[in-house]
């Protein structure tokens, strides 16, 4: 192990490790029931705003945009914890989530589980119900 691998995984310096693109994936689970909410990425800025104002921020691949979890929805995530994996190429926020996380109005983007279906798999929604309407919420 290099001295500066071993800082990474042993030392108390915080040093993400962002990708080709800039970004980290990010994911985040409820504190209080552990169920993972989403998985987002984060550049730099976003990731000092999260830390700054214990607010989530992401990057937004697809609109190439800064983010804060709620400014448009009113869907916020206070920040209660922030860990990062050994290699400081993931970032994990433990989250006092305020409503529904999905831009779809669900609690969670992960509502429906892949089961097998003969040689394939398929798609079986849980825990689906909407808490809010994403068509009124995100007039476009």
């Amino acid at each position: 192990m290099s001295a500066h691998s071993h800082e990474i995984e042993e030392g108390l310096t915080f040093l993400p490790k962002f990708d080709a693109n800039g970004l980290v994936t990010c994911v985040a689970t409820d504190v209080a029931s552990g169920d993972v909410l989403m998985v987002a990425h984060m550049n730099d800025e976003a990731l000092r705003k999260t830390i700054a104002t214990g607010e989530a921020w992401y990057f937004s691949r697809s609109r190439n945009a800064l983010w804060r979890k709620g400014e448009t929805s009113g869907q916020t995530q206070h920040v209660v914890e922030i860990r990062t994996d050994c290699d400081q190429d993931a970032v994990w926020l433990r989250v006092e989530q305020i409503g529904a996380a999905c831009h779809t109005g669900r609690r969670s983007c992960f509502y429906r589980k892949v089961e097998a279906d003969g040689g394939g798999a398929k798609l079986v929604f849980v825990d689906a119900e909407r808490l809010f309407d994403p068509d009124a919420v995100y007039k476009k």
